[in-house]
Parts: C-alpha cells; sequence; structure tokens
C-alpha cells in the first residue's frame, strides 16, 4: 500500500517548520541545481541533504525505502546514455557491436543520475514530514493560495494511497476470473496496460464524483473560508528558505571553483 503520511519525528527542528516554508526551500535547493550538468555540484547537495536528514527527524531506512522509485529512474538514465547518446567524447571503455562507452558518456550519465537524486530527495523529505492538512492549510494561510485549489489538491493527495489498493483489486479480480498472464512477456505487457488503463478510468470516475460533491459543498462559492488550524510562518522558516538558497548557490559555486561547472544552456 502507498504511504504518503508523515513518518518523521515531530519533534524534530526542521520537521516543526512551516510547510510552506519546507516547500519554499525544497524547490529552491532543487531548481538551482538544474542549472548544470556536471556530477559535482549534485554530489555536494546529496551530501548536504542526507547531512541534514537527522534534523528532519527521517532515518535513512526510511527514506530509501522511499526513495527506492528513483534508483530505477537512475538504471533507466545510464543505459538510455549509454545505448542512444549522440556525442560519445573521451576515452573509449567498451566496444562491443553498436554498443560504445566512453568516459564522457559515463560522466554525463553520472551527471545526469546525481542529478535526479538531488533534485528529487528534498520533495520526498518535505512531503515525509509534512502533513498534507497542514500543508493545505499553510497554502491558503501563508502562500495565498486559492481554498479551492488547495484542498483540491489535499483531496486528490489523500486519494493517492488507494491507486495501490485498487490496482491489487483489479489483480485479483482478474486473476480470480481466470485472466493470467503465466510467463508469456507479451500477455504480461498487455495485462499491464489494460489494468493500467481500468485504474486510470476509475481515478478519473472518482475525481469527477470528489469535484461535483466539493462544488456541492460550495467550495467554489467565492466566499471567505476560516481556518481551523493557524499557521504561522516566523522568521526561522524564512532562515529554511533563505539558508536553502545559499547551500545551493554554494554546491555551484563549487563546481564553477572546480572548474567542473557545465551550464545546462550554452
Amino acid at each position: 500500500m502507498i504511504s504518503l503520511e508523515p513518518v518523521a519525528d515531530p519533534t524534530a527542528p526542521l520537521a516543526r517548520r512551516n510547510p510552506v516554508a519546507k516547500l519554499a526551500a525544497a524547490l529552491l535547493f532543487s531548481f538551482t541545481l538544474v542549472a548544470t550538468l556536471d556530477p559535482v555540484a549534485p554530489a555536494i547537495a546529496i551530501a548536504i541533504e542526507l547531512a541534514v536528514l537527522p534534523l528532519f527527524g527521517v532515518r535513512y531506512g526510511v527514506l530509501a525505502r522511499r526513495a527506492w522509485p528513483l534508483l530505477l529512474g537512475a538504471v533507466g538514465i545510464v543505459v538510455t546514455l549509454v545505448l542512444f547518446a549522440a556525442e560519445r567524447e573521451g576515452r573509449v571503455l567498451v566496444e562491443a557491436g553498436p554498443v560504445l562507452v566512453t568516459s564522457g558518456v559515463l560522466v554525463t550519465a553520472l551527471g545526469l543520475v546525481l542529478r535526479t537524486f538531488a533534485v528529487a530527495l528534498p520533495g520526498v523529505i518535505v512531503f515525509a514530514t509534512t502533513d498534507p492538512t497542514d500543508l493545505a492549510d499553510a497554502l491558503i494561510q501563508n502562500a495565498k493560495a486559492p481554498p479551492r485549489f488547495a484542498i483540491g489538491a489535499l483531496a486528490a493527495f489523500r486519494l493517492v494511497p488507494m491507486l495501490g489498493q485498487e490496482w491489487q483489486m483489479i489483480s485479483l479480480a482478474r486473476r480470480a476470473r481466470g485472466v493470467d498472464a503465466g510467463r508469456n512477456p507479451l500477455a504480461k505487457l498487455r495485462l499491464f496496460a489494460s489494468t493500467a488503463f481500468g485504474l486510470l478510468v476509475g481515478a478519473i470516475r472518482r475525481g469527477t464524483r470528489l469535484a461535483v460533491a466539493m462544488d456541492a459543498r460550495g467550495f467554489d462559492a467565492g466566499t471567505p473560508r476560516t481556518v481551523a488550524r493557524r499557521q504561522r510562518f516566523t522568521v526561522a522558516d524564512g532562515l529554511l528558505v533563505v539558508g536553502a538558497a545559499v547551500l545551493a548557490g554554494g554546491a555551484l559555486a563549487v563546481s564553477v571553483a572546480l572548474g567542473t561547472f557545465r551550464p545546462l544552456i550554452g
């Protein structure tokens, strides 16, 4: 089952910060690293993220369980670049028929993999330490987001864990009716596609019913809405955002100083 509930120690110093501050810090830290293709800046960023993880009250094992899909993405990036990279600069390391692996390809792949981790981990940390309801309240109160958007996003966020349950139910129902791919890879692919389509149809229907229910309860009335839980944006929250920007800039500065900086554009 997919779980999006916070798993951090709520008494940790950074876990107590305002949800909007944590989200803004994660966005600043992540998107600053998009400016470079070299592996040095993302590697420094990952080291920083792992170093501050205890301050968020998240255990390393919990982070590994939540971030394991990134490993699959990393493997896909490496395989794709090794097989289909247009530029193959540097020393030839492996040459086997159409497969040509060079040092330049591996450096590029390493940079993209590290950047993927460096950009994604802050988001994983934020949602591991933030209650979705607190995030919606903070978006309305501190970021001045429209209540319809924030509460709709909260409702969608709450429905995500149901996707895993529905996938399992659809698979079990089809197996009970004798629909099984066995060991045939093509049959498995067709079964996967049909199951995904059924899951998509169910999600659209549920989203439509949810939207109608929200409109029926006045979420589109335009009248000011009260909040039950006050979310305060303090000086410490501002320092968290500034600190994230400074650390991301420091990682880029080290990359420039070492001469490894490779701008994304130019």
